[in-house]
Parts: structure tokens; sequence; C-alpha cells
């Protein structure tokens, strides 16, 4: 099946060109050497002049920004070798271009960072009559050199000026206390400062900005800073914007709170609007302080002045509060805002939208966008996407996909970040036709979908089991140039991994391998699972070992992972000794550990275990889930009332996606069933259908009637069946006809046609169920897949028939013959489970010899 993942990279469309051999007298025209020996006359023969041989430049200018000249002069500059003749690449343009132009050759340089080759052609230009730089030329070269770090060489160029006859003004000089400032030398700055008033050079607002913007990232004393700020003032500059936002940057960065907002006043007091990045330096500065409320106080002020701010500002205040989880604080600028007569925008709701979102609000979230709506303001991409988040992380799956039509529907363009977090959300939560419909959404606008795109899909895909769909979008990924990463292949070995496939999944790996993708702690992780689930215990183990000597630490899943192998295994000593490991981390166990562990000990007669286990789950006040879950086990929640309990607790970990799911209600059908809890059992099943989890399960046709539990562990496989049986007996009383087929899919992938599919733990339970009861006659393995376990329309009506004779529990409110076995006492060593140890003889007689036979290697390993 998997046998299209074994692709090999096609060669690239693209032809290569090889060079030829390189001709070492490359430099000289093909025909300029004679190969005969000359003779000799007695007299000297004048050389031919050699061309100028130009390379390729590395860098070709963009076509049209400059004239046709000085292109070509830039082109050629730039193909220049480093030993080149700048003077001969300029003898066609003598004369042609002006100091203008030589002007937009440098500042080209300068956008490279080139300098080497800015300085060559300067020093050429200074050698020149025709082209002897002015200031504007000085200017540009001392910035360039000053930006990469040549101060010497920069000031060299300045201190040249008055030999080459060449005035300096406030350009130069500015530019050469930016060249001190930017590299940190703030006094030096101070110097050329005092030094260009000495010579009757007057500092402009952009010398003054840069020195306290020099001083003020430097260091320098905020009373120095304040002083600079009056001088500039004195002198008849006056302070810009920029100068008001580096004095308050100063503030941010020393937490000057008082000295912030005397500033800002003084900046609203000369008539200097504000702008967004002054907002953030007066956030920043009060929010380090742990008092945003100032910044609201100076807002109002501004208000009450009647200089309204604009929405940035309120936005800015928004995001500092947001960052905090402040609500409350957050709504309060909110509503301010709105009673000054400030209109939101979409990012103002964005920002709330996100902030209930993050603390798990959603009828806030709901509520706010449907205000959003109806004050006018329009939703963008940036809205929409941070929906899609909140509401994927938050289990909604479905109405992230309603929330894409609305998109359309508000004519709000999509880009790919709205469908990476679409199909993120439909992985998670199992959506494959809705992820496989926004794939084709991406075809048709021409877009090509992102490798996270892809592998959602393929996550979705997972989820349902569909396994060839798997392996399409993910040849499909590899054909349209996307490449599959870590996450990428975590996904497919998961998806495999769940119906213990893991035939498929040393395919992947060895691919994965081949591709130089790293594995990581999930990748082991999915190993381990599909090895379990396929019954390969010893290799399971191993690829635990196998993680730590690869340096990836386990995480919980992981230690949750090995508890599992323990829990299939039957190994009660191994796995009591894992729970306790998990425990050693410092973490409370989850409830899935606890329900594996009860049913490891129910399954062994170890009740007492079992139930003193209860009474640990009982006592975690403080953890919901534990409480409830356990309390459900004992059957507290069994009326429909207080069963809403649980059902609450089922609906908050939707949040967790399908994955989670598949393992916490495997987990706790395992315990109930070995438990005895089947009516309990029964109804849990039914809650994790209904949430969409195992869609595989039940399938009722005219020809077919099956019962998929492949995904399921054993406890989980035999409730399914009974529930099946139960369904299936229903119906026939209902007058639905018998279909032609019954089956029961215990085994998928290539492991179907196997001769010891039967050692899968699923299919191994499932045999050792029909056996030891009346099904037995009517069940059994067809030569055609080793993987399913099929009952004929004739056996299928026997079989019907004789379940009808049986005596049923009388209670209407229970499933026929799915009945709770009353709890024992904690000190009763008796347990009456409906299928007790001798109806699944076989299947403990086999636990129990893998048990002997692993149980030395497993324990030395870990």
């Amino acid at each position: 099946m998997l046998k299209t993942l074994n692709f090999s990279l096609s060669p690239s469309t693209h032809q290569t060109f090889l060079s030829p051999k390189q001709n070492p007298l490359a430099n000289f025209p093909p025909n300029s050497i004679n190969r005969r020996k000359i003779p000799f006359f007695g007299f000297k023969v004048k050389a031919k002049p050699k061309d100028l041989i130009l390379g390729t430049p590395s860098v070709s200018v963009e076509k049209g920004k400059y004239s046709y000249d000085v292109e070509t002069l830039i082109d050629k500059l730039s193909s220049l070798p480093p030993r080149g003749s700048i003077a001969r690449c300029l003898d066609v343009f003598k004369n042609k271009l002006s100091l203008n132009d030589f002007a937009s050759v440098f500042k080209e340089f300068a956008q490279r960072g080139d300098w080497q080759r800015s300085l060559r052609l300067f020093k050429y230009m200074q050698r020149q009559i025709w082209c002897k730089p002015n200031e504007h030329i000085y200017t540009i070269v001392i910035g360039v050199l000053g930006r990469e770090g040549l101060l010497e060489k920069a000031h060299d160029v300045f201190d040249e000026m008055p030999v080459h006859n060449v005035s300096r003004s406030v350009f130069s000089y500015t530019a050469l206390i930016n060249a001190y400032g930017r590299n940190g030398q703030y006094e030096t700055a101070l110097e050329l400062l005092s030094r260009m008033k000495k010579e009757r050079v007057v500092p402009s607002i952009l010398t003054y900005n840069t020195v306290i913007n020099s001083c003020a990232r430097g260091g320098l004393d905020w009373e120095e800073l304040l002083g600079l700020f009056a001088e500039m003032r004195h002198e008849g500059v006056q302070p810009d914007i920029v100068t008001y936002n580096m004095l308050l940057s100063a503030c941010a960065s020393r937490g000057l709170g008082d000295e912030a907002e005397m500033v800002f006043r003084t900046m609203n007091e000369s008539g200097v609007l504000p702008d967004i990045m002054t907002y953030r330096y007066v956030v920043e500065t009060f929010n380090k302080m742990g008092n945003l409320g100032k910044v609201s106080d100076l807002l109002k002020d501004m208000e009450l002045s009647g200089n309204l701010p604009d929405i940035s500002s309120y936005n800015v205040l928004l995001e500092a509060y947001a960052s905090k989880g402040s609500i409350k604080e957050s709504i309060g600028v909110f509503r301010q805002m709105q009673e000054a007569g400030c209109m939101a925008n979409a990012n103002t709701y964005s920002i709330l939208l996100n902030l209930y979102g993050t603390q798990g609000r959603y009828e806030d979230v709901r509520d706010l966008f449907l205000e959003m709506k109806v004050s006018n303001t329009e939703p963008d991409a940036a809205t929409y996407n941070i929906l899609i988040q909140v509401f994927g992380e938050g289990g909604y799956f479905k109405e992230v996909v309603t929330l894409f039509h609305d998109m359309a529907e508000e004519n709000v363009e999509p880009n790919m970040e709205t469908y990476e977090g679409l199909i993120f959300a439909c992985g998670k939560g199992g959506l494959y036709h809705d992820a496989k419909d926004i794939l084709l959404h991406m075809n048709k606008k021409g877009l090509v979908p992102s490798t996270k795109a892809y592998t959602g899909v393929i996550e979705a895909y997972g989820q349902a089991g569909l396994y060839e769909e798997v392996i399409v979008a993910f040849n499909t990924m590899r054909e349209v140039g996307s490449k599959p990463n870590v996450e990428t292949y975590n996904s497919l070995i998961h998806a495999f991994a769940r119906g213990g496939l893991y035939k498929e999944i040393e395919a992947i790996m060895s691919i994965m391998s081949e591709s130089g993708v790293r594995r990581n702690m999930e990748t082991f992780n999915g190993v381990i699972e599909g090895l379990r689930q396929g019954g390969q215990f010893e290799a399971a183990i191993n690829a635990y070992v196998e993680m730590e000597n690869a340096g990836c630490d386990p995480d919980e899943q992981t230690l949750e992972a090995v508890l599992s192998v323990y829990c299939f295994a039957g190994l009660v000593e191994e796995g009591a000794e894992q729970f306790q490991e998990i425990k050693a981390v410092g973490i409370l166990p989850s409830v899935m550990s606890y329900c594996m562990m009860l049913a490891l000990y129910a399954k062994t007669d170890r009740l007492d275990d079992a139930y003193e286990l209860l009474n640990e789950m009982l006592g975690h006040r403080t953890s919901n889930i534990h409480l409830v879950i356990a309390q459900m086990i004992t059957g507290d929640f069994d009326d429909d009332s207080n069963w809403q309990m649980v059902e609450y607790v089922f609906d908050k970990l939707n949040s967790e996606g399908c994955a989670f799911g598949m393992r916490f209600y495997n987990t706790l059908l395992e315990a109930l069933w070995w438990l005895g809890q089947k009516a309990r059992a029964a109804k849990v099943l039914k809650e994790a259908t209904k949430r969409g989890l195992f869609p595989e399960l039940f399938r009722y046709n005219k020809l077919v009637w099956s019962l998929d539990v492949h995904r399921m562990w054993p406890g989980s496989a035999c409730m399914a069946i009974s529930v099946w049986v139960s369904d299936m007996l229903e119906m026939i009383e209902n007058g639905t006809d018998l279909p032609q087929l019954a089956t029961l899919v215990v085994v998928r992938g290539k492991m179907e046609k196997s001769a010891i599919t039967q050692d899968f733990p699923v299919s191994k339970v499932a045999h050792a169920f029909l056996k030891d009861s009346v099904l037995s006659s009517s069940f059994s393995s067809p030569d055609w897949n080793n993987g399913r376990i099929v009952s004929q329309r004739s056996d299928l009506k026997q079989l019907l028939a004789d379940l009808k004779q049986l005596s049923f529990e009388p209670d209407k409110d229970q499933l026929p013959g799915l009945a709770n076995t009353p709890m024992p006492l904690p000190s009763s060593k008796t347990f009456s489970r409906a299928y007790t140890k001798e109806q699944f003889n076989g299947a403990e007689k086999d636990t129990r010899s893998r048990r002997d036979n692993h149980k030395e290697l497993i324990s030395n390993t870990v």
C-alpha cells in the first residue's frame, strides 16, 4: 500500500552548463599572440595595448532606475576585477557624466554596502579635473564609510576637504557626526558639534537629532541630554517628532516615568503631533514601572484639552494590557476610547479578540466579533486569522470552517496564514472533508499550499484512518515542490501508528532518513505507539531506549506510551514502576495513566490495587478531571442529570484534538471494560463517536454492516463489539433487512495479508471474545484478508435468532447484555466481570506467555 512512497527525486528540469576549462591566457584576445618565433631585428616593437576585460557583475542594477550612462557605469564598475583600472573604465564617460550622476553611482554602492568600489572611485575622482568631487560627494562617501564602521577612513576623507578646496557645511559635519554616533562614540560626536559651531557652521535639526540619538544610545546623563535639547531650542532649532521620540526612547530604556511625562506634555504643548512610536515609548516606560494607568491619564488629558488621540495610541495601550492578560483594564481602555469618540479599527478588535481567546472566553469572543460587525468595522484577514487560531486551539473546529465561509461572504481575501490556520484546525479536528475542500479552493486560486498546509491535510486524513488519502497527499506535496519537514513526517507516522501499521512506519522512517530529516521526540512517540498497537512490545521498548540514545528527552506522552506497552503486555510490576516514574518527574499523572493502571490491575486480578488507585484519583481535589472520571467509574454520575458533568469534562477535552481524544477514550474504555462497567463504557463510547472520534467504527449499508476496531485498545474493542451486536439486534427488531455480510475489521495495512495478524492485541482479543461466546460459530476469518472477521447473511440470521432467545437485563435504560458489575469493596478479592478470565482464557494465556518471554528483557532495558 505504501509503495508509492518509495519515489526518487526527479532530476531538475534546468540544464546545468559546465564552463570549459579555464584558459590561462584568458585576459588576452585570442589572436593577439603570434605563436611563431619573432625574429630580433635590433629595434624595439611597441606592444599592442590590452583591451579592458570585464567580468560578470555580481549584482546588476535595476533597469530604468538611472540614466543609461549611469547604469552602464555602475555595471562596468561592478564587473571590474579588484586590480582593474578605473581610469580605463571611465575613459568612455569622460565629460559625459555630471557630479549628480556620480552621486547616483555612490548612492547605489552605498545601498549595496560596497565601500571598496566607492572609495576607489572617489580617490580616482580626486585626481581628476573633469569630475572633482564636491561636498555632496564627500558627504555620501563619509556616510558609506561610517555605516561600515571605518571611522578613520571617514575622518580622513573629511580632513581632505580643505586640501581639495572643498568647503565643509552642515551636511558633511552631520555625516561625520552620524558616523561616530552610530558606532557608539558619542563623545567624539559632541566634540564635532562644538567644532562646527566654532567654525561658524550652524547645526541643523538633523545634526542635533543625530547627536541626541547617539548620546541617548551611548548612555549620556539625562540632564546633559536635556541640556542638548535646551541648546537646540535656544539656537532657534525647533525640535520635531524625531527629537521627542528619541528623548522618550531614552526614558523608556532607563525607566524615567516623570521625565517621560514631562517630554510628552512639552511635545503636545509645542503642537507636535505624536505618532505610533511616541505612544509605544510612553507605554513602554510606564509598563516597566507597573503604572500603565498613567498612560490612560495622559490620554484623558489630551481628550479634555480637545487634542483627541488617534486610534494608534489606544491600540498600543491595549496591546500592553493584553500582553499582561489584563482583561478588565483592556476593556476599560476600549470603553474610554469609545466615549472619547475615537472609532475602533480592525486592529483594536483583533487585540481584544485574541485576549479573550487566549483566556478561553469564547462566548466573549463571539459577542465582541458581533459587536465589531454591528459597528460597521470591517474585519480584515488579520482579524479572521486570530479568530481561526482562537477557535482552532479551543477545539471549535467546525466553527473555524464557518469563519472561512464568512470571509468569502464579506469579500475578505484569505492569505497563506489563513489557509494554514484553517487546515491546521481541520487536521486537529479530523475534518478531512473540509481540509480537502480548502485545498481545492487554494488550487483554484493558483496558490501552492505550503508545507504547513499539506501537513494539516495529512493530519486530517490520518485522524480519520484514511491511509490511502494520506499517501496521496504526501506524494502530491512532493510533486508540487512543498518540502516535507519533521512535522509532516510526524503526522504521517502518528496516522499509521494509531492503527498499528508498523510496517508502513518503517517505510516512512526510511524515507525520512534518506531525506536528511532528523527525528525528534514526537517521531519516537509515534513509533512506540505504532509498535505497541501492532503487538511489537519488545521493539517498542527498544525504540524508547534508542530515543534516549539519540538525545531526545522524553515528555509526558512518551512516558505514557511506554506505560501503555506494559498495559498491553500485562506486565504489572513494570507498569507500576513506570507509573511511579511519571510521578517522579514532578507532574500529576494524567487520567490516561490512571486508567491504564486501573485496566492493568483489573485484568490481572489485582483488584485491591485498582480500588486503591481509584481512591487516589478521588483524592485529587485540585484536578476536576481526575475527580469526575473517578466518580463516573464508580457510578456517581449514572443518572442523566449528573451525567452532564461528565459531558462537560468531555467537551473541555475537545480542545486537545482528535489524537488526544482517541488516546483518552481508549484508556477510559479500557479501564471500564476490565472493571466490568459495561453500561458506563457504552455511554462513554457513544460520547466519543458523538464528538467525531473513530469515524470508521460503525458503518451500515444494504450490503455490509461493519465494525472497524483496528485503532482501539483490546478492552475498547470488546466494548465496541458488544455495542455492535446489540445494535444489530435492535435493528433487526425494528425491521431492518440483514446485509449480505457483517465484517469486523481488526487489522489494516500491509499486515492484512500476513499470517501473524492474529498476534495483534486487538485481533487476538476479538477472536477470543467471539470464540468464547455464542458468536463463535457465526464469525470466521476469510481467506482473502487476515485482518477481517466476517459473518455471511445466513450465519448472521441464525446468530441473531440465537441472541433473541437469550435473556437480557429487563431495565430498558440499559443496552441488552451491557450491565454494570457492582464495584467491590477495597478488601474484596472477588470481582464479577461480564467476560471473566475463563472467557478470555486464550488471550490471557498468550499474554502470560508474552510476559514470561519479555519480562526480563523489558525490565532490563528500562
